[in-house]
């Protein structure tokens, strides 16, 4: 069967027949062996300025942290999630231990594994649904997850068994434990 008779017939695909699809700016994702298309990705400037600007604070925190140390990727970064069934995802913005990173080796399309913490800025394209997908796939693995709305200058952390805490430009959002000693003021995400 060929990759476009299972696109259509939404049968699994493995990663190898994943990497194969084209690079023509559709956003597809494999989320436990199923093909996600969600439309072309045409990022505003407003998300590209706060995903660089959380890129950058999350750059320079980590750079204070004793070695050995993880490292800050942004712009859809790759995460192979789970094996089985295979989920394969694009990050916004993520935090990776240096474990992780030193596992999945620097030629590698993609790490082997889940990030500390996955940032995903919401864009005029998405949908609440595939983004409550993607948040409880994240939970389920321990991921803790922030969510970002640049149009209401919100920030919500997510965590597997805790409610959601939603903050604002008035407010400073602490990594603690899973990024021990950050601390970020919202507002310094969001242009002026």
């Amino acid at each position: 069967m060929s990759i476009a008779e299972k696109r259509t017939q939404n049968t699994t695909m493995t990663i190898e027949e994943f990497l194969a699809l084209p690079d023509d700016g559709v956003h597809r994702e494999l989320i436990e062996g199923r093909l996600w298309e969600g439309g072309r990705t045409v990022r505003n400037r407003n998300h590209s300025r706060v995903e660089a600007r959380i890129a950058w604070i999350l750059v320079n925190w980590i750079r204070d942290q004793p070695l050995p140390r993880g490292e800050v990727v942004s712009g859809e970064a790759g995460f192979r999630l789970r094996e089985e069934p295979v989920t394969l995802v694009g990050i916004d913005v993520a935090v990776v231990s240096a474990r992780l990173a030193s596992a999945s080796g620097p030629v590698s399309p993609y790490f082997e594994g889940p990030p500390l913490l996955a940032v995903e800025i919401l864009s005029p394209s998405d949908e609440h649904q595939d983004i409550v997908k993607k948040v409880n796939l994240y939970l389920k693995i321990g991921v803790v997850v922030w969510v970002v709305d640049p149009d209401f200058r919100t920030l919500s952390v997510h965590r597997a068994g805790a409610e959601a805490e939603t903050f604002n430009i008035s407010h400073e959002v602490s990594g603690d434990p899973e990024l021990p000693g950050f601390r970020m003021k919202v507002a310094d995400i969001f242009p002026s």
